[in-house]
This record gives structure tokens, sequence and C-alpha cells, in this order.
């Protein structure tokens, strides 16, 4: 019988394989645009490619900070572009920080690390589950986050080997979207939750020529704070019945 640790880091492994199936035609697309493949203007070599993929491991960031190193953007700019878009990770990280703080350093520095989109939406979900474990909740994290983490060096690999011969007619970059509907859907429990993927969504579409993909940033404000207001609104409502 395997022990609770492996039951829920297998647990992990299997929640993350059906986001893997949308990451990996985008980390072939990264690993092409990195190099420069085909009609993309990157400009790495390959083993720094393959290194900004290990040590960044942030999908969007990684994308901006080619574009923006190609189009030879001052170092500030870069920084401070690739800072703006990973901002979101804060809120990851408030969002599990009760169910992780009580795990030794060197457990919270991994999961740190390996916290992304596609790893924190099936680990939040199975912690707000009924029945999750609390004391091995973490071992699900760590087989989601591994699974993740593990597709995107290979897919990654791939896309700077053979990326160059994928024909741009095919635009793979479409499973991206479709990997984050696929991550949001299942997360929206409620009216505030819905309040704020529709307000985030909304201002993303009308921000999109924004400089440095600061409308993504704006889209994650707009919807948080929708998402806070319609929380309030309703908490002060059932209070109030409370009351009566």
């Amino acid at each position: 019988m395997p022990s609770p640790q492996r039951s829920e880091f297998l647990a992990g492994v299997r929640a993350e394989v059906p986001i893997v199936i949308g990451v990996v035609p985008f980390g072939l697309i990264f690993g092409a645009v990195a190099v420069g493949g085909g009609d993309a203007a990157g400009g790495l070599t390959p083993a720094l490619a393959q290194a900004m993929s290990a040590v960044v491991f942030a999908g969007s960031a990684q994308f901006i900070g080619v574009q923006l190193i190609a189009g030879g953007a001052a170092s500030f700019v870069l920084l401070l572009t690739t800072l703006v878009v990973n901002l979101r990770h804060l809120l990851y990280s408030a969002s599990l920080a009760p169910y992780v703080r009580h795990l030794p350093l060197r457990w919270r520095l991994v999961l740190a690390y390996l916290l992304t989109d596609e790893a924190y939406a099936p680990t939040i979900i199975r912690y707000l589950e009924a029945d999750a474990p609390r004391a091995t909740g973490h071992w699900f994290f760590l087989g989601a986050g591994l699974t993740l983490w593990t597709s995107w060096q290979i897919s990654t690999a791939l896309g700077i080997l053979f990326g160059a011969a994928v024909p741009a007619s095919w635009s793979l970059d479409f499973a991206l979207a479709v990997t984050f509907i696929g991550i949001v859907v299942p997360a929206l429990r409620d009216r505030p939750h819905v309040a704020a993927a529709l307000t985030a969504g909304l201002v993303a579409v009308l921000t999109f020529g924004w400089p440095y993909k600061l409308g993504l940033m704006a889209a994650a404000l707009s919807g948080i704070l929708a998402g806070v207001a319609l929380e309030s609104r309703l908490g002060g409502r059932g209070r109030e019945e409370a009351q009566s």
C-alpha cells in the first residue's frame, strides 16, 4: 500500500497531466522564439535559452524577456516589466501561505520555485477540498510542480532543436489560451470568482495594445478589485441578514 506522501505526489502528477498537454506547445514556441527560429526574433544561444527555462521558469515572463532583449530594451525596462508581469505570484503565495507556512524552509523554497499558474490551480483546488490531507498536501504541490517543470524543460529543448521546422501557419500559440481557460474554469466556485474572471478578461482585451504587457497587470488588478468588491458586498449583506 503506498504511503500517504506517495499517494498525494501521484495525485498531483495526475492532476497536472491534462494541463501539461496544453503547456507543451507553449514550451516548443518559446524554444523556437528564444533562439530566433523560423520568423521569430529571439537572439539567445541555445544554452541561454534552456537556462532561462530552468532558472526563470515563468512562461509569460520568458516570452516578454526574450522580446525585450531582441528589441534592445534597457536592462531596467526588462527587469521592471518582468517584475510587473510576475507580481501575480504574490497573490498565489498569499493564497497558499496558510497551507505551507508550517513546512521547513527547504520545503518552502522548493515549492516557491515550482509555483506557477499551472501548478497553483490544481494545488489550491486540492487544498480547498473537504477531505484534503493538510499534513501531506505539499506532496501534491510537489508532484504537480515537478510534472510541469519537467515538461517545460523538455518542450523548451525540443523547441530549440526543432522549432524552426514548425510552420508558422500551425499557430500553436492558441494552446496557451486553451490551457488557461482549463485552469480558471474549475476554480470559479461563486459569484465573486466569476466577476473577477470576467472583469480581468474584459480589461485584458481592452488593454491588449499597452506597451510592455502592462495590460496584463491592469487586468489582474481589475479582476482582484471586482472580486473583492463583490465579496465585501455579499459578505455585508449576509451579516445584515444574520443580525435581522
